[in-house]
């Protein structure tokens, strides 16, 4: 695959303004990313500035922490598919993890699969604060909810994507899940580790320079 189009071309800090946003809209279509990943708030706008374009949009939901209700994060993910948000990056519940409550991760993430349609759902794991078999754990149940993707972290934690745990999260989700790693990628060095790991899908803010050999 082309290296731009596994790059969510991603502005997910709080003050972002109208103006970077059209500058990541416009650098994703000079630069042939796949998606800009924003906030919910800039959907409509992002529809607007990308028409006509093949660039997808995607947002977040249940971010960063992951610990509102299930209906509040399917409420969320209904109405950005509804604004025009065609993939949708959800928070897993970290405290159900950490509890061993499967049957609410599980429940949680297919609150969000079961009104998002059409959209693909990228599960976020938070790897940083999980152990190598909540990361397992926590696959297996993004997989069995109906989601399409998981996806290392918000940004917003303790730590960003390892190989380690990309691997882990490849070895458990097998070739035909997606993988997505995010945060902390900054250089091409950073994206070829990841994709080498297993990644078929990156996050980051850092633009061009992740395209280099």
């Amino acid at each position: 695959m082309n290296k731009s189009k596994m790059i969510d071309h991603t502005l997910l800090k709080p003050d972002a303004s109208h103006a970077q946003v059209a500058q990541l809209c416009s650098e994703a279509i000079e630069w042939g990313m796949g998606a800009v990943c924003i906030n919910p708030t800039w959907i409509e706008t992002c529809v607007e500035l990308l028409a006509g374009s093949d660039v997808n949009i995607c947002t977040v939901v249940g971010f960063p922490l992951g610990a509102m209700t299930s209906g509040a994060k399917a409420y969320e993910a209904k109405q950005a598919v509804e604004a025009g948000a065609v993939e949708v990056d959800m928070v897993i519940n970290i405290g159900a993890v950490k509890d061993g409550n499967w049957d609410l991760v599980e429940s949680d993430i297919a609150a969000v699969v079961d009104v998002s349609g059409s959209a693909l759902v990228k599960v976020i794991l938070e790897t940083c604060l999980l152990t190598d078999d909540e990361i397992v754990r926590a696959c297996e149940a993004s997989v069995a909810s109906g989601a399409r993707f998981v996806k290392t972290s918000t940004g917003f934690s303790t730590g960003g994507a390892t190989a380690h745990a990309v691997s882990l999260m490849r070895k458990t989700v097998g070739p035909d899940f997606g993988v997505k790693a995010s945060g902390g990628i900054r250089t091409a060095a950073d994206f070829n580790e990841m994709v080498n790991a297993g990644a078929n899908r990156i996050g980051a803010s850092a633009g061009k320079s992740l395209i280099g050999e």
